[in-house]
């Protein structure tokens, strides 16, 4: 990888095109609308440096019987102007990851080697290992995107599929420490994971839907307090429930878009309480026109969970797009120039919630109005795939120019830039 204006990148993921994830979201006990958005982010990212991308990606599906589809053919397809080819596999506990890891190394066998880079994105084994393969190939630049930590368990995980999560954790671990780099969204995701390697820490990046645009003013005397994602107590929601249901005023509503274990107790809530309406799951277009409407946009993840130091939560950028005013709890993986652009939950109990959205909603409207112009244009200048993209295209360049960076060799961290 000597020029780095018009190296080819392959990206090795789940980045489809919108019909793909639309029938998969449709049929899937789980949805990927977050790994959708950050890896066709990553996509625009990469061209926006000049970077000829293809890609080789697989359905993000959930493994037989959540989803009970069990083949998945493979085939060509062009979107958004990129020219990729879909993965075919079974989806079996076990056989799921064997056929993933034979299709995508098939296909890299047949792509070029020299001045090549490898995006491989997230900590899936089979892939990373197709990737840590192929890198043996001459010029061949392997980067895993880190965006979660290996092996997290379910709570209905039983003792087989625990004892494979940890050969999985096993797995990818003995991956990374033969790739060249990593980007990550969290430093102590790269550290932990991939000790030694260099890394880039980049937490998101803001690419919204075509066509949308933020709007402040409501179009009635009702405010609406929304939150968007995994219906879940590990994401708070229950607390947020909780909290909105102590504010008197009742011209609010909370509207609550997603899907997970506690819909139907949501639902309940939304019985009990008019001003509570019941969850609903909506596509990205779609949810981003409602986001625009709020009064108040929430994340009430709590603070003190393992997993937290590892993620960034990329509904901060999709809530800062939005242009009005985001409540948040401080969260270790939200970096620090986010936060003069957040309504901070402190502590993350009810009662810190609920305070936060009482200064939140008192907001006069130029206040409100300011908040969210700045909040675009700090996304514009440091999180929009032209940053972005130039900080990973210098980061790959890096790894090109330094001997340090083979797997091999001893390795320096890439600090995030300012912007970061």
């Amino acid at each position: 990888m000597t020029a780095p204006h018009g190296t080819r990148v392959t990206l090795l993921g789940f980045t489809v095109p919108d019909d793909v994830l639309a029938d998969v979201t449709a049929r899937d006990a789980v949805h990927a609308t977050q790994t959708h958005t950050l890896a066709w982010g990553l996509v625009a990212a990469m061209r926006s440096a000049g970077c000829r991308v293809s890609l080789l990606s697989a359905a993000p599906v959930s493994t037989w019987p959540r989803n009970r589809r069990l083949v998945f053919r493979g085939g060509r397809f062009h979107h958004d102007g990129v020219e990729g080819r879909l993965l075919g596999f079974v989806n079996v506990l076990g056989v799921k990851h064997l056929t993933r890891y034979l299709a995508a190394r098939r296909r890299l066998a047949a792509s070029p080697g020299a001045g090549e880079v490898l995006l491989v994105h997230g900590v899936h084994a089979p892939f990373l290992w197709a990737g840590a393969l192929a890198s043996r190939r001459r010029g061949v630049r392997v980067v895993p995107v880190l965006t979660d930590p290996p092996g997290v368990a379910l709570p209905t995980d039983g003792r087989l599929v625990r004892l494979l999560r940890r050969l999985d954790v096993a797995l990818v671990r003995a991956a990374l420490r033969r790739c060249a780099g990593v980007i990550a969204l969290t430093g102590p995701l790269a550290e932990d994971f991939a000790p030694g390697r260099p890394h880039l820490v980049m937490e998101g990046i803001f690419h919204p839907p075509a066509g949308v645009h933020p709007r402040v003013e409501a179009a009635s005397d009702v405010r609406e307090v929304v939150y968007a994602g995994g219906l879940s107590r590990a994401y708070g929601v229950d607390r947020l429930v909780e909290a909105f249901r102590a504010l008197p005023d009742p011209d609010l509503r909370l509207l609550l878009f997603g899907r997970g274990e506690l819909t139907p107790w949501l639902r309940e809530q939304a019985a009990a309480d008019p001003r509570i309406a019941p969850p609903d799951l909506l596509d990205r277009d779609v949810l981003a026109g409602r986001l625009a409407r709020a009064a108040v946009l929430v994340n009430p993840r709590p603070v003190a969970q393992g997993f937290v130091r590892y993620s960034f939560p990329s509904k901060t950028i999709e809530y800062l797009s939005a242009g009005v005013p985001v409540v948040s709890t401080r969260l270790p993986g939200i970096p620090a120039d986010y936060l003069p652009h957040l309504v901070l939950a402190e502590p993350d109990t009810v009662d810190g919630l609920r305070a936060a959205l009482v200064r939140a909603l008192a907001l006069p409207p130029g206040e409100v109005t300011r908040r969210g112009a700045a909040g675009r244009e700090f996304l514009r200048l440091t999180r929009s795939p032209v940053a972005q993209g130039r900080r990973v295209h210098d980061f790959l360049t890096s790894l090109a120019a330094s001997p340090d960076a083979s797997p091999t060799g001893r390795s320096a961290v890439a600090p995030a830039a300012s912007g970061r």
